[in-house]
């Protein structure tokens, strides 16, 4: 890559399924920056995510852990970093009860050297950068029957998972007050479409659809939460990184809540028409397990802030993002075969019972 580029923008994470999204439409829209993909390349990192991208010209690929100082430092010098958008994250609550330290060490730790790096390359003119972190609702906890998560609602995470964010959350904080790091914080709803790792709820209903497989929903399937298109967050990530107010946080939803059991309900309709099923038969295989512990019951998010300052609003209903959903993941059944070997059968078992 040379150094021609107006910006030079570290992507971490970029490789992951949300980060692959962002990766390829800042490559796709911006000629003139530079895009730098730093990914260790853990279980969800894939690079067949950016098959389509990977020779553009004003992309590098960089193979690095945000937990190790010397990879990040590494990566501002080599790259010249003028700005980051920062997505890596270990994500899945039920990973995080299996192993809270890789959750702390990763998105606590690896956060914390990356705004060090930060602070320390762009002490002059701080002003021209941007350290942009991507977040969850989670770090808010549960809701009721009734309200929204907004801006100023308290954080109160219940799981390792949601701890973990919340801190990597207030040391982006402190570090605009203490440091006066030019920060821009987003917390977003659940993500879903093309290129998500089958763990979470709507990649694995439809690829245990696909093999034949019962479909495990925990405990009554009564949980809420608010879906968003990769597609309308990878659109926020874009106008926030332009026009977001540094020191300032926004919260994006999907303003598409349901229960689980309705989601996997709804994706069973849809996968009988597009699989020429008989009407009803899917929803005659869901299972219900033991619940996880400490799960959240509602997540809701009230985006006013994105609508009012930036002009955004998800553009594509639930039910057109799950029917592109549904026939990107039938088309691409080789991507499905390679992600669902080997460490994904073990984490199957373990959560869910038997993999047969």
């Amino acid at each position: 890559m040379n150094n021609s580029f107006r910006k030079n923008i570290l992507i971490t994470g970029g490789a992951g399924f949300i980060g692959s999204h962002v990766v390829r439409r800042f490559i796709q829209r911006y000629p003139d920056y530079g895009i730098i993909n730093l990914d260790a390349l853990s279980y969800a990192g894939n690079l067949e995510n950016l098959s389509d991208v990977e020779h553009a010209a004003n992309y590098q690929f960089l193979k690095a852990d945000i937990t190790f100082m010397d990879d990040v430092v590494r990566a501002f010098r080599e790259f010249n970093i003028t700005d980051v958008i920062h997505l890596a994250a270990e994500s899945h609550v039920d990973r995080s009860i299996q192993d809270p330290a890789q959750f702390l060490k990763t998105n606590v730790l690896g956060t914390l050297n990356l705004l060090i790096a930060a602070r320390d390359a762009w002490k002059q003119e701080s002003n021209l950068h941007r350290f942009y972190h991507i977040s969850t609702d989670e770090v808010y906890g549960s809701l009721g029957p009734e309200g929204y998560f907004t801006e100023e609602t308290a954080y109160d995470p219940r799981s390792p998972y949601s701890a973990s964010k919340a801190g990597s959350d207030h040391l982006v904080s402190a570090f605009f007050h203490t440091y006066h790091l030019p920060v821009i914080l987003s917390n977003c709803s659940n993500n879903y479409g093309p290129f998500q790792f089958p763990e979470k709820l709507i990649p694995l209903v439809i690829n245990n659809i696909l093999e034949g497989r019962e479909l495990p929903v925990y405990g009554t399937g009564q949980n809420v939460r608010d879906w968003l298109w990769v597609g309308d967050h990878a659109a926020a990530i874009d106008l926030l990184f332009h026009k977001g107010v540094p020191g300032e946080k926004y919260n994006i939803g999907g303003n598409a809540e349901r229960t689980n059991l309705e989601m996997v309900e709804l994706i069973c309709d849809l996968m009988e028409e597009k699989l020429e099923k008989p009407i009803g038969s899917l929803r005659k295989t869901i299972r219900f397990v033991t619940d996880r512990p400490g799960h959240d019951m509602r997540y809701a998010i009230d985006a006013t802030k994105m609508k009012t300052l930036v002009s955004w609003v998800p553009e594509k209903t639930l039910h057109e993002g799950l029917k592109e959903t549904i026939e990107w993941y039938i088309r691409n059944r080789e991507w499905l075969a390679h992600v669902t070997s080997g460490q994904y059968q073990s984490y199957y078992k373990q959560h869910y019972g038997s993999n047969e």
